[in-house]
């Protein structure tokens, strides 16, 4: 097939990818292929490479699939590192394109403009599969084994670099057939056996089960277990299940149900620091770990069993050796599962009102993008039901700033149903020009801004454990003006009241709203939110 330049071939390789939306910065070096996306498909000019590519990460997550991400060479590749090191954490789909200076300059050094020096190197280090267009005659091979590489297990950006002369050169390209990509099969047997005898079992399920969800539901049911979940985990297995405790492993409750389990299996996670209390959390010795990563297995925590395999194929090899747990224990799981709940929803005071408006607004499918702000670590990434794993978008790799980005890249992925985000003033100014973004855009897209003047979660460690602040209080913007000036409709909350009519009035909207949810109005939580970081000698 022959095609005028790069920029219709990677139309045509974005067309087999179903991607209808890019992200991206426009650049004299990614013009032909952002004019050429922004004839055939839709170009969303956001303000900042690093948004482009949360952008692209949030469209392929509500999608399940991939999403794609423009930006220049040079500085512009180097803007995108910090959310290409997010994607590789969350092992998420991204193709990001990048341009780069013509190719009889590449590596010499001379001071080319948008030239940096080993930009491949550069993007090795930070996507899972990176490369560079050699030839006008093999982009079509480098576009394509770079999605492969995106969307094949664990996951994770691929980045390909395209020299502009190469870009605005006629390209041929030859569509040869991939070989099909052949999932390890773990040998269950011993496991087999472990599972048929547990009385008290547990299943705990991570970012790497969300593809698995029929086999897990299906595992769940058959044996009563109980289901924790890390933060990426949540949604495989609808979170209203009376089985499904979710993202509360180190609450009081469930480290007894630990201690009390005969079997733990873990599907598809990496134990983060964050989700184990620093891996002070203890684990049953009957441990069956199933991972398709073979690294993973046995690296935080030693296993009994090590299932190297697929998720979806080793939970189904499973299933047949499956028994019905003691009638007792899956009584004592609803009840945990009803308590850390209600805990929780106590202890956060009147925010509790706005995470009961929230899932009382949203339709079950509604993507919630929230950014890492209090409000997101202590109840939107526990108590705020999900029932879907594409609804659930928030930054895996722990990076503020990032949350309106993956926003709208989730909102346009399905324009028809709406999108929340949540996030902080201090994250929200890190990337405050997609505010405009979001104007240009207008997707249904409601942005909540949980408004205390600065960085919360840090200002309570500090006013803990230090004897004063240091860089945690910061100027606030007038949201009202600043909606204004940005064509924005806003909303205010200010009191527990408030939540319900606004939420609704904001989420019914057929564009975007912002809302300010004022703080110090609002009023405190009961215990103040701190991380579960440890610090030496407190």
């Amino acid at each position: 097939m022959k095609y005028a330049d790069g920029g219709a071939l990677l139309v045509a390789v974005l067309k087999e990818l179903g991607i209808d939306t890019v992200f991206g910065i426009v650049s004299v070096h990614n013009l032909p292929l952002v004019e050429a996306v922004d004839r055939e498909l839709r170009f969303v000019p956001v303000r900042h490479e690093a948004s482009a590519v949360n952008a692209a990460d949030a469209y392929g997550r509500a999608r399940g699939s991939i999403g794609c991400a423009l930006t220049s060479t040079g500085t512009g590749a180097g803007n995108a590192a910090g959310s290409l090191i997010e994607a590789l954490a969350s092992g998420t789909s991204v193709l990001h394109v990048t341009g780069q200076v013509e190719s009889r300059f590449l590596g010499s050094g001379r001071g080319f403009i948008h030239e940096t020096k080993d930009q491949l190197g550069m993007l090795t280090a930070v996507s899972a599969h990176a490369a560079t267009v050699g030839s006008a005659d093999d982009a079509g091979r480098v576009l394509r084994e770079a999605a492969r590489a995106a969307l094949a297990s664990p996951g994770g950006p691929a980045s390909v670099e395209w020299p502009i002369d190469l870009q605005y050169a006629a390209q041929t390209d030859t569509v040869s057939e991939a070989p099909a990509a052949v999932a390890p099969v773990a040998d269950v047997t011993d496991a087999a056996a472990l599972l048929s005898a547990a009385e008290r079992p547990l299943i705990w399920a991570g970012g790497g089960a969300t593809r698995a969800g029929a086999e897990l539901a299906a595992l769940v049911e058959t044996t009563g277990a109980g289901l924790l979940t890390s933060n990426s985990g949540r949604g495989g297995v609808p979170e209203d299940h009376p089985q499904v405790i979710g993202n509360f492993a180190t609450t009081p409750a469930v480290r007894a149900l630990l201690a009390d389990a005969d079997l733990l299996v873990t599907v598809g996670t990496h134990f983060r620091s964050n989700e184990t209390a620093d891996y002070g959390l203890e684990l049953p010795a009957a441990h069956v770990q199933i991972d398709i990563d073979a690294a993973a297995l046995g690296r935080v925590y030693p296993v009994a069993h090590a299932l190297h395999g697929d998720a979806a194929a080793t939970l189904g090899a499973l299933l047949p050796h499956a028994r019905q747990a003691d009638p007792d224990w899956t009584r004592r799981v609803t009840q945990v599962r009803t308590d850390v709940r209600a805990t929780l929803h106590d202890n956060i005071g009147p925010q509790a009102a706005i995470c009961d408006a929230l899932r009382a607004a949203l339709p079950r499918d509604a993507v919630v993008a929230r950014d890492v702000t209090i409000p997101s670590s202590s109840w939107g990434n526990r108590l705020l039901e999900m029932y879907d794993p594409r609804a659930n978008v928030f930054p895996r790799g722990g990076g503020i700033g990032q949350g309106l980005g993956m926003g709208i890249g989730a909102a346009l992925a399905d324009p028809e149903r709406p999108t929340v985000v949540i996030a902080g003033d201090g994250g929200l100014a890190v990337h405050l020009g997609e505010l405009l973004t979001l104007a240009q855009e207008r997707p249904r897209l409601t942005l909540l801004v949980f408004n205390d003047g600065g960085y919360g979660v840090l200002r309570n460690m500090q006013d803990r454990y230090a004897d004063r602040r240091s860089g945690v209080d910061l100027t606030t913007p007038d949201f009202e003006l600043l909606a204004r000036a940005c064509r924005l409709p806003y909303l205010r909350i200010a009191d527990a009241e408030h939540a319900a009519p606004v939420i609704q009035e904001a989420v019914t909207s057929d564009g975007p709203v912002l809302v300010e949810v004022d703080l110090a109005a609002l009023g405190p939580m009961k215990n103040p939110f701190t991380p579960p970081v440890k610090i030496p000698g407190t």
